[in-house]
């Protein structure tokens, strides 16, 4: 028996998935760093999102480690269901737990890319997202760099990560744009792209969606993630946990009042 997706779905990168998805950020260490404390819950975390929930879009990043996320992911989920949807981001360094830093630099792009190949067992990255613009390197440089790994088939979609209305017109002049992932919540709860990805007809990906944590009390969780859905149905929330109790009440949430 099929499992109903919860909160029905949407199509990103190609792909129809469920529209609550599964950000696998804080299935790493303290300050996004390092391994998980249980790593036997860490893959089974991932498990019953896919298997018990039926959230088919699993969002992680190179970065969340490094890299220790992705390891996870594949060791949890492969070979992964034709219906799963795992999207990556590439494009940030990591000197130090809590820090970040973008690195744009075409070299360093190709090499993550292919690194994110490695980890996850895969020949293509379905969606594979700019984590974010750096400022240093030529905007066309870096977008260059992942429309010319699509067309060497590495990459299958290509996505932004926490960018401005502007960037987004701009990098529509170098690829096509098939995702937006940015900030949304009901603390943060502005952000003009979301009716520019309307316009567009992009997928808007709402990463913190709970205000990393701080909305997670019933009914702060079912409100939070219920204003996010109605909204429109090009947004696309992706909740993040390490622990199976918190996504039991999220895929609860979204069944009680979730549904726009």
């Amino acid at each position: 028996m099929s499992i109903e997706p919860p909160a029905g779905t949407i199509t990103i990168a190609g792909k129809t998935v469920s529209r609550l998805g599964f950000g696998t950020m804080r299935l790493t260490g303290p300050g996004t760093w390092g391994h998980p404390e249980d790593f036997t819950t860490a893959v089974f975390v991932l498990r019953e999102a896919v298997n018990a929930y039926g959230i088919t879009h699993i969002d992680t990043a190179d970065a969340y480690g490094p890299h220790t996320a992705e390891a996870l992911i594949r060791h949890a989920l492969y070979p992964y269901p034709d219906d799963v949807l795992v999207a990556t981001k590439v494009g940030m360094i990591r000197p130090a737990p809590n820090v970040w830093a973008p690195h744009g630099h075409p070299g360093y792009l190709r090499a993550c890319v292919e690194a994110s190949l490695r980890r996850l067992g895969r020949e293509r990255l379905e969606l594979c997202y700019l984590h974010r613009i750096d400022p240093k390197v030529p905007i066309a440089d870096q977008l260059g760099t992942l429309q010319a790994l699509k067309g060497e088939g590495k990459i299958g979609h290509i996505g932004l990560s926490k960018v401005a209305s502007e960037d987004i017109r701009l990098a529509g002049k170098y690829i096509t744009v098939a995702a937006v992932q940015n900030v949304l919540n009901v603390r943060d709860h502005f952000d003009p792209a979301l009716e520019l990805c309307r316009d567009l007809g992009i997928p808007y990906v709402a990463y913190r969606p709970l205000d990393a944590g701080n909305l997670v009390r019933s009914p702060g969780l079912e409100a939070s993630l219920s204003w996010l859905l109605q909204l429109g149905p090009h947004v696309a929330p992706i909740p993040a946990t390490s622990r199976l109790s918190h996504l039991a009440e999220i895929v609860s949430a979204v069944g009680a009042g979730g549904r726009p």
